[in-house]
């Protein structure tokens, strides 16, 4: 009797799933626990696993389309040898699986997540090779290939006689084509979340700068010995986590969330690190940071960065938090005006660091400045304390003792 492939349940809050490319075909033999195929819904990704060892008889929901929790979505005829027992016998190699269902063989099937990322670099799939099963084109695939050599070179212009007359200009006629995809879930959500905060939050920034020099030298004087104990590079995150917390403990107006006509204050801290992964931006959590350690504040950031780039972030990992922090200035960005993640109240941006002009002690001095911004819901969180909470972050960055002798 075939078994079902079900769309199984990640959380409490998720519905509904869209099918990415099926890694195997009708025909395919496949292994317990096995990936079938990746599901993407609007918090995470993750894969769909053979429920047991078998062959694929049937596929009912074909790629792109969205499924809810529970749906089946495909069969599997439960091999005779592998009923009763977990272990099953090795998938058929690569080169001898069948096509996916609607394609013809030696083409190229391009996932979605590929398509996506050509669509940003303005890459043709034809510059491509492919290395996925049955022709794929994977996402990895286009992340091998610079986006550079994907171009043509450009021809070089020739050069007109002194005296020539200029040649009428024409209209175009090539290189205007458009690839348009589906936008993700994870996409769909950020746009709805993003236009929600602000419909109906009143949010407001307030801005400072912050000398930087006492954390770089800080870090340039313990960085080896850092490296050599917890095996993990000492960044800028871990100390802006501790003064944010710092600040949040002192100013607890910008910790607290608005549920209905009250207000819930927070007695623990649990900071959001904005990353960008391979779906878009996201936001892990970091739980309970006023426990944490520097080294375990860094080697957790490190973890959400692998998994944020790898895709696999679990639905647990991304929620709740009662703070962001978004770091623009990896990116370069030297001011911005960040979006608060709603129902925060609060959200800090850091930006990139630049040696500018200052005054110190009456003499103009060079110092490595960051601009800091903080966006805050003015329902909750009034001026005063915004500029307190700025303030103190600032204060703790340029004088990191503060946090360890509480002044």
């Amino acid at each position: 009797m075939p078994v079902e492939v079900k769309i199984p349940s990640v959380g409490e809050s998720i519905t509904e799933v869209t099918l990415g490319q099926w890694v195997k075909a009708v025909g395919d033999t496949v292994s317990h626990d096995e990936t079938l195929i990746e599901l993407e819904s609007e918090k995470a990704t993750f894969d769909l696993p053979a429920p047991v060892s078998g062959k694929i008889s049937k596929l009912l929901v074909e790629s792109g389309a969205t499924a809810n929790v529970g749906d089946v979505v495909a069969y599997i005829e439960e091999s005779a040898d592998a009923k009763g027992s977990p272990e099953a016998k090795p998938a058929a190699p690569a080169a001898e699986k069948s096509p996916a269902p609607g394609t013809k063989d030696g083409e190229t099937h391009v996932m979605p997540a590929a398509a996506r990322l050509l669509a940003e670099r303005g890459m043709s799939a034809g510059n491509v090779p492919a290395t996925g099963p049955g022709g794929r084109l994977l996402k990895e695939d286009v992340q091998a290939v610079p986006a550079a050599s994907a171009a043509k070179p450009a021809t070089p212009a020739t050069k007109l006689p002194v005296k020539a007359p200029p040649k009428p200009l024409s209209r175009p006629t090539g290189g205007r084509t458009e690839n348009v995809v589906p936008m993700s879930p994870i996409r769909r959500r950020i746009a709805s979340r993003l236009v929600e905060a602000q419909q109906n939050a009143a949010l407001l920034t307030t801005f400072n700068e912050v000398d930087m020099s006492a954390v770089m030298e800080l870090r340039k004087k313990y960085k080896d010995v850092y490296e050599t104990r917890y095996g993990i590079k000492l960044g800028f995150m871990s100390f802006f986590v501790k003064a944010v917390t710092d600040a949040l403990q002192q100013v607890p107006q910008v910790n607290a969330e608005i549920r209905g006509t009250d207000i819930a204050y927070r007695n623990y801290c649990d900071i959001g690190i904005a990353v960008g992964g391979g779906k878009g931006l996201v936001v892990p959590v970091l739980r309970n940071t006023e426990t944490l350690s520097f080294a375990e504040i860094e080697l957790a950031i490190g973890d959400f960065a692998k998994r944020a780039k790898d895709n696999t972030l679990g639905v647990a990992d991304l929620q709740g938090g009662t703070f962001t922090i978004s770091n623009g200035g990896v990116y370069g960005s030297m001011l911005s005006t960040p979006i608060v993640n709603a129902p925060q109240s609060g959200i800090l941006g850091m930006h990139n660091i630049e040696d500018r002009a200052v005054v110190r002690d009456g003499q103009v001095v060079v110092r490595p400045i960051m601009y800091l911004a903080l966006t805050y819901d003015h329902r909750i969180v009034d001026g005063r304390e915004a500029v307190t909470f700025l303030k103190r972050v600032r204060d703790v960055i340029e004088d990191p003792v503060r946090m360890l002798l509480d002044v």
